[in-house]
């Protein structure tokens, strides 16, 4: 059975920085794809940043320069660091993973049950 679960997520203050996390198990995760998504209150889910087996990353244009993804293949962990965060990143923070890279979220298989990240002004 093929499990996310994301951690990490609190209340910062604007400019603070937090870094979250995403542990995977059930399979072997390091041949796909990990991203993060995010839904702020009464929006849609957006994607938030991606990266692919081999390291490639991609970025919303919000928080490129601002966050930055990474992943440890030996621990199934992906992570989201989140540097000068503002009010409008206030979201519940999802991480999902596909076999596929890309932005949309049609191309992920698996996704977690979020975190909440809330930045107080």
């Amino acid at each position: 059975q093929v499990q996310l679960v994301e951690s990490g997520g609190e209340l910062v203050q604007a400019g603070g920085s937090l870094r979250l996390s995403c542990a995977a198990s059930g399979r072997t995760f390091s041949s796909w794809a990990m991203g993060w998504f995010r839904q702020p209150p009464g929006k849609e889910r957006e994607f938030v940043a991606t990266i692919s087996a081999s390291g490639s990353t991609a970025y919303a244009d919000s928080v490129k320069g601002r966050f930055t993804i990474s992943r440890d293949n030996a621990r199934n962990t992906v992570y989201l660091q989140m540097n000068s965060l503002k009010p409008e990143d206030t979201a519940v923070y999802y991480c999902a993973t596909g076999s596929f890279f890309g932005t949309r979220s049609g191309t992920y298989t698996y996704w977690g049950q979020g975190t909440q990240v809330t930045v107080s002004s």
